[in-house]
């Protein structure tokens, strides 16, 4: 016979526990924001009370006369920063590159030459990983600068240069995780980079050069790199008929949506383009055998081969215009910038 019992199972509650984490009361927005510039604040403190001194000025020294490249090595958080020292000074015109101490001990000191001169960074100087390549790097023969706390621990000892940062008190509520440090570490670097580049000739030419895939060097390009030159120019002379500008327009390579148009001496008088073609035909102005001259713009907006894409692409904006005749100092039209160019190199 089947139990009187209920069938159903005993529930039974456990009181909740809550976790100290939900326990917490939720941080109001000002004490973090509060807290947020605390940090903001001391490392602004620990990178503005940096002792550079003669070692500084030496270590640059050094790179402007430095006949190999300049090696930068760190391990954790100044390895990234290591990274972007020795990014920085390769942009800038400043051969270098970064290896990592731990690859480095297996097979990556091959990178390193007689003639390099390398930046090691560790805020305690005391490192194993770097410490590891000293000797090999002594005996190599480049020269070592130690970046770091102070001139008593075993990197800066070892050190043919140190430039000591001073002993930085981080900013993570334990005192633990590199903060202050490595903000002082990368404000030596930066540091360092500009004041080489401001005492060696490097120019903005130079500069895009190292930049061609990024804005900044987009930016610095010339019209002659991007214009449309030669057989990609398309001219008419002002006495030609328009049925013969309208040809060149769609006969010359990439159909650009205008044609410059010259005196008998070969100097620009003016412009054609294909809105110009459209206003005729919308009023009816269908005789394709007066001369382009009739119809042109007279007196167009022009701008130099060797002027900055940037500025010319301002022309072209300012003017709400699609495109603007590239001319020599003669006033002979060399090329043709159209709009579309500079939205494909992505300056617009």
């Amino acid at each position: 016979m089947a139990s009187s019992r209920s069938s159903r199972a005993r529930v039974v509650k456990l009181p909740v526990r809550r976790s100290r984490a939900s326990a917490r009361p939720r941080p109001r927005t000002q004490d973090l924001v509060a807290y947020g510039r605390t940090v903001v604040e001391a490392e602004a403190r620990a990178i503005g009370a940096v002792p550079l001194d003669d070692a500084f000025a030496t270590a640059v020294r050094w790179i402007l006369g430095c006949k190999g490249r300049v090696v930068v090595t760190g391990m954790g958080k100044p390895g990234f920063v290591a990274q972007k020292i020795s990014a920085t000074l390769a942009s800038t015109g400043t051969p270098s590159l970064y290896v990592h101490p731990a690859e480095a001990a297996h097979g990556d000191l091959g990178r390193i030459a007689r003639d390099d001169l390398v930046f090691a960074l560790s805020n305690s100087g005391e490192t194993e990983e770097i410490l590891r390549l000293l000797p090999s790097l002594k005996k190599i023969g480049a020269k070592i600068v130690a970046i770091t706390a102070d001139r008593a621990n075993r990197l800066a000892r070892a050190a043919d240069l140190v430039i000591a940062i001073g002993n930085v008190e981080e900013a993570c509520p334990m005192g633990l995780a590199p903060t202050a440090s490595t903000a002082v570490l990368l404000a030596v670097g930066d540091a360092i980079s500009m004041t080489v580049l401001a005492n060696r000739p490097f120019d903005r030419e130079e500069y895009a050069l190292f930049h061609p895939g990024g804005k900044l060097g987009r930016g610095l390009m010339k019209v002659h790199e991007l214009m449309r030159g030669e057989s990609s120019n398309p001219v008419v002379r002002e006495d030609a008929p328009l049925a013969a500008a309208v040809a060149v327009m769609t006969e010359t390579p990439g159909r650009p949506g205008a044609t410059s148009v010259v005196a008998a001496d070969g100097t620009l008088v003016g412009i054609f383009t294909d809105g110009d073609l459209r206003r005729l035909v919308e009023h009816g102005e269908t005789d394709f055998a007066r001369p382009v001259s009739s119809a042109m713009c007279r007196g167009p907006k022009t701008v130099r081969p060797d002027a900055l894409v940037v500025d010319a692409a301002r022309v072209l904006r300012q003017a709400r215009i699609d495109q603007v005749p590239v001319v020599d100092e003669a006033g002979r039209p060399v090329g043709l910038l159209d709009v579309q160019d500079l939205l494909a190199a992505k300056i617009l």
